[in-house]
């Protein structure tokens, strides 16, 4: 049976703010979202039975409907009365849990594997408002690139590309739970709010100094408070060379932004000294303009 491949790009946040926290009890967001050159891996074909076999090269992630790429194979099915199954094999390199949209991102490209499979004709916005049904992330990783995300995530404003720069990834051996932050999230008590506006003027005007300059993300107050590692982490990266560094969405992982590959390399290097950095990579900024 025909048989497509898929990238699931991971994604950074270069500022996240909080606005406030709305009577359904979610909370409303002003984030700067970048897509990254980190990427999992979707084999998908059809198969005869009617049926959903996911399989992944991780045990401990699940391959029923708690994952989001069963989900997001049994929405277009049901809603296009899809008879034929669909197999999958994920190869998973973004880390699990840390705050990179590893999960929405796999959901993503399941819709778009979808709509390729079965020639469903759907346009990227169409894809994007079944992705909302499955995370308010989702949308964003439809779109990728640079962007400015509001409302819960869902409401999305395509930005310019970023500068060229070389981004350092590094991910803690712990968890952070996104729900656990966000209750532990004090918004009033906030006496300072990320520059977004100024960080969105940086970008138009193609200045890496402006952006890494307003590189913040309140989340923070909660983890840096519990895992006083993740400021470690971006300590290290700065000493390293970094213009400047940030935990990523809810976290737990960190990122600094290098002007040159070499340095960022040799900081990469050196992070062996970190023993409780599980995972590590050097990724560029991913640029949707250029595919």
């Amino acid at each position: 049976m025909r048989e497509i491949q898929l990238r699931a790009y991971g994604k950074i946040n270069l500022g996240l703010d909080v606005v406030r926290k709305r009577e359904d009890g979610y909370h409303e967001l002003r984030m700067i979202m970048q897509t990254v050159g980190l990427y999992d891996e979707l084999r998908m074909k059809m198969i005869p039975e009617d049926e959903i076999r996911l399989s992944v090269n991780l045990s401990f992630l699940p391959t029923n409907q708690n994952n989001l790429i069963y989900k997001a194979i049994a929405l277009l099915k049901e809603e296009f009365g899809i008879t034929q199954g669909v197999a999958v094999k994920l190869n998973k390199r973004i880390p699990v849990a840390a705050g990179m949209a590893g999960g929405s991102s796999n959901a993503a490209a399941a819709l778009v594997g979808m709509n390729r499979l079965f020639h469903l004709g759907l346009s990227k916005q169409k894809l994007m408002e079944y992705g909302v049904r499955l995370g308010a992330d989702v949308p964003y990783c439809i779109m990728r690139g640079t962007a400015l995300s509001e409302g819960i995530g869902e409401v999305l404003t395509p930005l310019p590309p970023i500068p060229p720069c070389y981004i350092l990834l590094a991910k803690p051996g712990i968890s952070v739970s996104t729900k656990y932050v966000y209750q532990n999230l004090k918004i009033e008590e906030l006496t300072h709010h990320p520059d977004i506006d100024g960080m969105i003027e940086s970008i138009e005007s193609k200045s890496l100094k402006g952006i890494c300059d307003r590189l913040e993300n309140v989340l923070e107050t909660v983890t840096i408070k519990d895992y006083p590692m993740i400021q470690d982490v971006k300590q290290f990266m700065i000493d390293h060379g970094a213009e400047n560094a940030l935990m990523s969405g809810s976290g737990p992982t960190i990122f600094g932004i290098f002007r040159k590959r070499s340095a960022a390399k040799k900081a990469l290097e050196e992070m062996h000294q970190l023993t409780f950095i599980k995972q590590a990579y050097v990724v560029e900024p991913y640029n949707v303009r250029r595919r």
